[in-house]
């Protein structure tokens, strides 16, 4: 079990690389979006699409630097995960237009996609550590003693 200094110092690492990759996805799709603009549908255009998920993960990556709570990892997990599953479906899958959605099907690779695959990997995996390596109250502290902010780790039995 790491010591609550090497604990913290973990989880803000893992926080920094989180915030990193959302920050390298938000970029990336917000850069790509006007050439996706020509891509629609009646309703929708994946250049929007684009700029829907750079927001989204621009907000995550502040959630998890800033606010530092479960539903704002699950959100910044959410957001990297679903990015990444879609990302790997319309490049590997000819989907077709989805009611609203357009036909997003793009079976190459190149350097931006790659880094887009990296950045949501990272947020990933690191998300998923911050999600199961979470800060408990011990037993004593739950009772109004010690930290007040629950830094305490829980004990396996």
């Amino acid at each position: 079990m790491p010591s609550s200094t090497s604990g913290r110092l973990l989880r803000g690492t893992a926080r920094v690389l989180a915030a990193a990759g959302l920050a390298v996805d938000a970029y990336l799709h917000a850069h790509l979006a006007d050439r996706y603009d020509a891509i629609t549908t009646t309703a929708i255009s994946q250049g929007t699409l684009f700029r829907i998920e750079a927001g989204a993960a621009a907000l995550a990556a502040l959630l998890v630097l800033v606010w530092r709570r479960v539903p704002g990892d699950v959100f910044a997990w959410s957001v990297a995960a679903g990015g990444l599953a879609l990302l790997l479906v319309y490049r590997y899958v000819n989907v077709g237009e989805l009611g609203w959605f357009p036909n997003m099907y793009e079976p190459i690779w190149y350097g931006q996609k790659r880094l887009t695959v990296i950045a949501q990997a990272v947020t990933i995996v690191t998300t998923v550590y911050l999600l199961i390596f979470r800060p408990h109250r011990d037993a004593a502290t739950a009772g109004g003693g010690g930290s007040r902010h629950g830094h305490g780790r829980r004990r396996r039995t």
